[in-house]
């Protein structure tokens, strides 16, 4: 076949109206073969002999989009020295801008023969081909309609985290041929329901090219939430309804612009902490057999082995030049390419490694605050790993949101009855100042959430004690054992009405909690109308109706008082601040926020400390935000007082003093199920009895 030099820029295959130039970063290899496949699995070799800068490139003239391709990458196999060349083994392009299809597993898929005794020692010679998904050339050229990114600021974001496939796929109102794929969640009836509820963003559970992993396969389960990621720039051909030979990317494509066209951001989570090849023992599918040791953190001592930050075999080392630009070049190419506003980072904390240290000023965040374009993009960490000090809460740089475990760690205590300090209580609902104030950042660094899509759904939070994960196959030993929750007095089902009462009010009061905080609320998913996943806490493995989004038994009337709820907050800036409460401290006498005992007094410092106090109010004064609008005009609003009570019984609430407001109209009450702007009115320093384990808001009108 007739070929060209081609140039080493830009990495991956790139199509243009001539043919295909394709360029591979492999510092350490001595030949490389690019492979082409026909429809029949056909392959023709060519010998990419043009080497700049450790990068192999190659122009093949009047290739199209489609063209399905690979490579075969020759060099030592040397494993106790890190070195896993296998030219027997077709490698997936790091920089694929679409694969088309799983991976088939079979023995072949293996660097070493997995029969021998020596393990991943040996040598295999048996041809993959047949079994390893393919690379494919797409034609990027498409019509985005004028699309503009909505940039809705933080303070304003609420954000929805879901998953594509569960989402959509028992949804009556989504054609049956659509249903959990990209195009399902830019069905019309997706847009109305996201929108009804009022979140602003979609923050999709992972959606680069991802594999199913072999065990998993054995044991008919499936790697359902997609934390293992082998194409960084591909969107997984599994949720395509329109083909697998680069339909899919115009499929993502059409879902964002549908998103944006009705006001709502994308927001994808990543995964560039590890890939899929797992440790010495697993696959050979792209990095690996590319260059091992210019990718993947290995053992100082016996680089046959592979450091794991990530509890999945490999860490991926973004210390390395070649590491960075990879991540960086993705993370331009979803933004620039397929227009997603922001990205939510899978322990974030491994990247930020320098050899065993967690280094928030590391090489990889340095990068993106000089970026030009990512750093515009909202960037969202996972503040943890599960290596030795990888739990960073609060230390991520400034440019950056959070993930705040803390917030859901203290709320989930709190309405437990557990003994917990109103003194964190007290600093979460305010945006967690004591994380995020000392280094320059707003209340809108804590991404604020009860539940996450690791964990117990927010039904499951109030319905079990225990976990109940025995359908993954571990024999219930995975999933966190300590999940702060309570039952209510019953393990999981029951028909006690009283007990279903008093679920019932808990998750409305987490959610109320939730969405009155400062800083930015995620809602997971199905939490807004009763989903359970009966007691599992770990479902990753479950791609079935443990997992799916169940329509047809959704709780309306929790789901009418979720749409009520971020109504409230998103009509009261209060709720909602782009800055700090005045006077620092929590516990200071400010003008803009006030605490209370429920005998109406001021909470004094020795109040804060006590771990059985369960009661409290707070004073929020809309006259006093002290910040301005698009156009510098001072922002108003109503002033609120929240009173928070969780202890079992009622108890007897004495309102602030006239000097804070002279009439208070209650608006919410999590014991009534009632949020309405027509509630009864009270006067200062009158008492309002407070059911127990409730949430009362009361509103003083703005004149």
């Amino acid at each position: 076949m007739n070929n060209y030099p081609g140039n080493p820029y830009p990495l991956g295959a790139t199509l243009d109206n001539k043919g295909v130039n394709f360029a591979l970063f492999a510092p350490g290899a001595t030949a490389i073969q690019l492979c082409l496949f026909d429809d029949d699995g056909h392959e023709t070799k060519i010998d990419v002999k043009e080497c700049t800068h450790y990068i192999w490139h190659i122009y093949l003239p009047k290739l199209k989009a489609g063209q399905l391709y690979g490579y075969r990458v020759d060099g030592p196999y040397d494993p106790l020295n890190g070195l896993r060349y296998n030219a027997c083994k077709v490698l997936i392009d790091p920089y694929a801008k679409s694969i088309a299809g799983p991976v088939k597993w079979h023995e072949s898929l293996f660097g070493y023969d997995i029969n021998d005794p020596n393990k991943d020692l040996s040598f295999s010679d048996v041809d993959n081909a047949e079994y390893i998904p393919k690379s494919v050339i797409i034609d990027e050229r498409y019509d985005w309609e004028g699309d503009k990114l909505p940039d809705i600021p933080y303070h304003k974001t609420i954000i929805y985290e879901t998953h594509v496939k569960g989402f959509t796929n028992l949804n009556p109102e989504i054609p049956e041929e659509i249903r959990g794929t990209y195009a399902a969640m830019a069905h019309p009836a997706t847009i109305k329901y996201l929108k009804e509820l009022g979140i602003t963003a979609v923050e999709l559970m992972p959606v680069h090219h991802f594999i199913i992993d072999e065990h998993l396969v054995k044991h008919n389960l499936s790697n359902y939430w997609g934390y293992n990621t082998i194409g960084f720039f591909a969107p997984d051909v599994r949720y395509s309804s329109s083909g697998t030979q680069g339909q899919q990317v115009t499929e993502f494509k059409n879902m964002v612009k549908e998103l944006h066209k009705a006001g709502l951001e994308v927001i994808i989570d990543v995964v560039y902490n590890h890939t899929a090849e797992g440790n010495e023992l697993g696959p050979t599918l792209s990095f690996k057999g590319i260059d091992n040791t210019a990718y993947y953190r290995l053992m100082e001592e016996n680089k046959r082995y592979y450091k794991d930050y990530t509890g999945t075999g490999n860490t991926l080392n973004a210390n390395l030049p070649n590491v960075l630009r990879l991540i960086m070049d993705s993370l331009r190419y979803w933004i620039t390419e397929m227009h997603v506003d922001g990205f939510r980072f899978d322990l974030a904390a491994t990247l930020a490694r320098e050899l065993h240290e967690v280094n928030k000023l590391s090489s990889f965040f340095e990068i993106i605050y000089q970026d030009p374009i990512i750093s515009q993009a909202k960037l969202i960490a996972e503040p943890w790993d599960i290596g030795e000090g990888g739990y960073q809460v609060g230390n991520f740089p400034s440019e950056w949101a959070e993930w705040n475990g803390k917030y859901r760690d203290c709320m989930r205590d709190y309405w437990r009855g557990a003994d917990s300090m109103l003194g964190e209580f007290a600093e979460r609902l305010s945006g967690s100042p004591d994380l995020y104030m000392d280094d320059s950042r707003n209340p809108t660094a804590s991404i604020n959430f009860i539940t996450a899509h690791d964990g117990f759904t927010l039904h499951d939070l109030v319905s079990y004690n225990e976990k109940h994960n025995e359908a993954n196959g571990e024999n219930n030993n995975d999933g966190e054992s300590h999940n702060r929750s309570w039952n209510c007095g019953t393990e999981g089902l029951t028909d006690d009405p009283e007990i279903i009462k008093l679920r019932n009010q808990q998750k409305r009061n987490l959610l109320t909690t939730l969405f009155l905080s400062q800083g930015v609320p995620m809602l997971v998913a199905g939490d807004e109308f009763g989903r359970t996943q009966g007691g599992n806490n770990n479902a990753y493995c479950q791609d079935n109706e443990v997992s799916w989004l169940d329509w047809e038994n959704a709780d309306q009337s929790l789901l009418e008082f979720t749409q009520k709820l971020i109504e409230l907050r998103k009509n009261h800036p209060v709720f909602c601040r782009r800055n700090w409460f005045q006077g620092v401290a929590i516990r200071s006498k400010v003008n803009d926020i006030a605490w209370f005992l429920p005998e109406g007094i001021e909470m004094s410092e020795e109040n804060w400390s006590h771990d059985f106090a369960k009661s409290l109010g707070v004073f929020l004064n809309g006259r006093e935000l002290h910040y301005v609008d698009e156009q510098g005009n001072k922002i108003l609003d109503d002033s609120f007082y929240v009173i928070f009570n969780a202890y079992h019984g009622p108890l007897d609430y004495v309102l602030p003093p006239e000097k804070f407001a002279k009439n208070w109209l209650k608006v919410l009450d999590t014991s009534e199920d009632c949020i309405s702007e027509n509630g009864v009115c009270f006067k200062a320093e009158e008492t309002i009895n407070v059911a127990g384990r409730s949430v009362v808001v009361l509103k003083n009108q703005r004149k």
